[in-house]
């Protein structure tokens, strides 16, 4: 008799309609509430209302939340450093999307 050997894969769907509170994305994360706060002061995410008890982040901002605290925690990275790594990987999948439709027509 053949043993077969099964893989779980864990992972988390989260749809743009969603809003999640600065305490869920900072759970999310796991990054602290004040590394959140110093993302949006510099621009890396940018969530609706006005102070961050009203808060509200998309799933957009949830990948993109999870993106930078990789790029804090792996890669040392301070607040700065996160915002402009961010700014370049947009840039790189903007450039990637406009080649792939060049190629295509």
């Amino acid at each position: 008799m053949t043993q077969t050997q099964i893989t779980w894969i864990e992972g988390t769907v989260i749809e743009d309609e969603v809003h999640m509170s600065i305490i869920e994305i900072s759970q999310a994360t796991r990054a602290p509430q004040d590394l959140i706060m110093a993302w949006v002061s510099e621009g890396v995410l940018s969530p609706a209302g006005c102070s961050p008890e009203d808060w509200r982040f998309s799933g957009d901002a949830l990948k993109r939340a999870r993106t930078a605290a990789h790029l804090t925690h792996d890669l040392e990275l301070n607040v700065s450093g996160v915002a402009l790594a961010l700014d370049l990987l947009d840039e790189i999948t903007r450039l990637r999307n406009q080649l792939h439709r060049e190629n295509r027509d």
